[in-house]
């Protein structure tokens, strides 16, 4: 058995337990954290940092967790919009007046946030979305691929930059900075958009999935066939320094199960955290309002959309590529992460619900 360690509540010992499994069964590292009324009931981790199991995985290991970023560029976003400096209902062209080109002066700032502006792909090399001039100036250039607000497709790379365009706009701050001033440096909370050179010993490179190697990709629209010159993702793209330095904020964000389930904790909470409040409680509820609920023509797949966050019947949260996740019951005051650097098939990975499973077994006990 895989040796787990941190802490956790007695009545929570099935969720170590369940990352144990999950090590057992071959993965190299990954971190849990359970967070109710802001506070940690399960902060545990184990395995090692690197494919040749050589380097253990640390209280302070961190790792790239891929679109569980996009929740925390969204409460970046919520937070302007709960000050009053950011209407969610204004066309995006009020605050980035170059993003109406090409028919999109009537796309909706929400829109942006409920991946239903019509612009999904990434049609740039990969060496541009290192560039947030020169990423953020093509998409004010592209026409959107259907009738915004009509339909939803998955913005896999592209809603960071559109969201944090305008997070830019308003504040005159990148999303990193904002995030870091804002969110992070108030928690205490070690996620970062933007990772400095200092953090680099601290990283848990993305490993492959079994057989695949660093080429491996994300996998291609499961509904709609994308179209030509859209760029794949790959697994040495993520683990590449120009990826850390960079901020892409709809998939480079690096942090542990710790501190995801520490900001996420915000919108469990009301707003507040160990008594920082960020966010007053309508401002959290606006979160949680469908935007959209159908078939993504993305992800091939029914989704229910809310401004930032993904809808899962009385829960919200979002995953990432290779298998990181965040999970927020409101009604439990509760945030759920697991944060891990083996990759899995996507049709094969049923690792974070099962973790997930194992948290509602200590709910019961508190009785929540």
């Amino acid at each position: 058995m895989t040796r787990i360690r941190g802490s956790y509540d007695d009545l929570f010992t099935a969720v170590p337990e369940a990352l144990g499994v999950t090590l057992d069964d071959g993965d190299v590292g990954a971190s849990v954290a359970v967070f109710v009324d802001g506070e940690p009931v399960v902060d545990v981790w184990g395995g090692f940092v690197d494919a040749e199991r050589t380097v253990p995985w640390e209280r302070d290991t961190i790792v790239n967790v891929y679109s569980v970023t996009k929740t925390m560029t969204a409460l970046c976003a919520l937070i302007l919009a709960d000050r009053g400096e950011l209407d969610v209902d204004a066309p995006v062209a009020r605050y980035w007046p170059e993003f109406a080109a090409a028919g999109k002066d009537g796309v909706l700032v929400r829109q942006l946030l409920s991946h239903t502006a019509g612009l999904p792909d990434w049609v740039g090399g990969v060496e541009e979305i290192y560039d947030w001039t020169a990423a953020t100036a093509r998409l004010a250039a592209q026409a959107p691929v259907w009738e915004p607000g009509s339909a939803a497709g998955y913005h896999s790379l592209t809603q960071g930059f559109l969201v944090g365009e305008v997070v830019r706009r308003i504040t005159g701050r990148s999303v990193g900075e904002f995030f870091a001033t804002e969110v992070a440096g108030p928690l205490g909370a070690d996620f970062h958009l933007g990772l400095a050179a200092e953090h680099d010993h601290r990283v848990a490179l993305t490993i492959p999935p079994p057989g695949k190697d660093e080429d491996y990709a994300a996998s291609a629209a499961a509904g709609d066939a994308n179209p030509a010159g859209v760029t794949a993702l790959r697994i040495r793209d993520g683990n590449s320094v120009a990826w850390r330095r960079a901020q892409i904020p709809a998939a480079s964000g690096f942090g542990n199960a710790r501190s995801v389930a520490r900001v996420q904790s915000v919108m469990a909470g009301g707003g507040t955290v160990s008594g920082v409040r960020l966010l007053s409680e309508a401002g959290c509820d606006r979160a949680w309002s469908e935007q959209f609920s159908g078939d993504d023509l993305r992800l091939g797949m029914p989704v229910s959309y809310g401004l930032g966050y993904g809808r899962f019947g009385g829960t919200y949260g979002w995953g990432g590529w290779g298998g990181s996740l965040v999970m927020i019951d409101p009604a439990a005051r509760m945030a759920v992460a697991y944060v891990t650097n083996q990759m899995r098939e996507p049709a094969a990975d049923n690792r974070g619900m099962e973790i997930i499973m194992s948290v509602y077994d200590g709910l019961k006990g508190l009785g929540a």
